[in-house]
């Protein structure tokens, strides 16, 4: 079938709306429609080159580039088509989309750690997960999908294991959020920082995944939740999900913690600015306390090999630097678990989304998440 889809195809390049061609599912696939795609950051660390491995890597993978490429790994849709041996969703049913496939049957997956589960390598690898031949096509030949999923496309075929029945009820746009942003930001509070009642965190940068690093501290029964970013707009939005206290930046943050917590510094730090260079490190670990814990939530530049940390610091003060990929979530479980949360009215989600758009604004929606104006873009795909 043909639609359309947005499809980037080198660094420094806007995305491109193109008319593409997308095969019927095979054995253990699924034609997904996408009604809602998030605008998350992640997409834009290919434009940025942030997120484009380096060449003796792509030569360890067998690749020459990642480009073209379909973006998109946010999303919520309806099954459109099913292939043989599919069991868990039919034609018709809500889904989610899941980033992290979870096969059931690695070791992984089997000892419940679903986010990393084996299945999950290979996003910047052509082909399909089930058979590694491709599904999707574009002028220019066949396409690569971020993730595995390319919810910038109006359908897009995909792994069984990439996707997770919803209610169908629930708007899908407030579904879309759950598949990535909302439970990396919200785990790194609640599972990888291990948030305690009474607990101070401070979270460094206030975007869609910080903004839920924030509203999970407070969840978890966070005594302050200190906010951190240069964006007025975005230190006011933090308010609205839980943020106890805001500053501009992590010096002027450094002497408030200091001050607040008697010296005792915070127990977690979430660590989710736009791109987490390795010198943000350094004030960054400060911030933690004695036995604190550093969560590296966000994405740093793939050539970047170093960072500045007190290894004595760490050492002596018994402080553990974490990295998390999903918040360290498990997506069967918790994207459901988060929906129910969002329907009893505990976890906000309608309210993370700043502006929607069209497939063809997304140029205009990335340049509004550059200019701190987006907590969080969505784009509606045509019905």
């Amino acid at each position: 079938m043909k639609c359309r889809a947005a499809v980037i195809h080198g660094v420094g390049q806007d995305w491109s709306i193109e008319e593409i061609e997308v095969d019927p599912p095979k054995t253990g696939e699924v034609l997904v429609k996408w009604a809602n795609a998030g605008m998350c950051h992640s997409d834009e660390h290919l434009l940025t080159g942030d997120f484009v491995p380096l060449p003796e890597t792509m030569e360890a993978m067998g690749i020459d580039s990642i480009f073209p490429m379909i973006g998109g790994h946010e999303g919520a849709g309806v099954i459109a088509e099913v292939g043989p041996g599919v069991a868990s969703v039919a034609v018709g049913d809500h889904v989610s989309a899941s980033f992290v496939p979870s096969c059931g049957s690695c070791r992984y997956c089997v000892t419940g750690r679903q986010n990393l589960c084996d299945t999950s390598g290979g996003t910047f690898l052509p082909g399909m997960i089930t058979d590694g031949t491709s599904r999707h096509r574009g002028s220019c030949g066949e396409l690569k999908l971020i993730a595995k999923l390319g919810t910038f496309s109006e359908y897009s075929c995909v792994a069984e294991s990439q996707v997770i029945k919803v209610d169908a009820d629930l708007p899908l746009a407030a579904v879309s959020l759950v598949s990535c942003g909302v439970a990396t930001g919200w785990g790194s509070a609640t599972n990888r920082g291990n948030v305690r009642p009474g607990d101070t965190v401070v979270v460094v940068g206030i975007g869609g995944i910080g903004i839920n690093a924030v509203q999970g501290a407070a969840m978890a029964g966070a005594k302050r939740v200190v906010a951190v970013d240069p964006v007025e707009f975005k230190r006011e939005q933090a308010m609205e999900f839980g943020a106890t206290d805001t500053f501009a930046s992590m010096e002027e943050a450094f002497p408030a913690v200091t001050e607040m917590t008697m010296g005792q510094m915070a127990e977690v730090v979430i660590m989710t600015p736009g791109v987490l260079y390795g010198d943000l490190m350094n004030l960054g670990t400060k911030l933690a306390g004695k036995g604190g814990t550093i969560v590296a939530t966000a994405v740093a530049p793939l050539s970047q090999t170093s960072a500045d940390i007190n290894l004595s610091e760490i050492t002596l003060w018994n402080k553990e630097i974490k990295g998390t990929v999903f918040g360290s979530l498990n997506p069967r479980f918790d994207i459901p678990n988060l929906l129910s949360m969002y329907r009893a009215g505990t976890l906000k989600l309608d309210e993370l989304v700043t502006n929607t758009y069209s497939l063809d604004d997304i140029n205009v929606g990335y340049q509004a998440m550059r200019d701190g104006e987006n907590i969080r873009g969505v784009i509606t795909h045509a019905a």
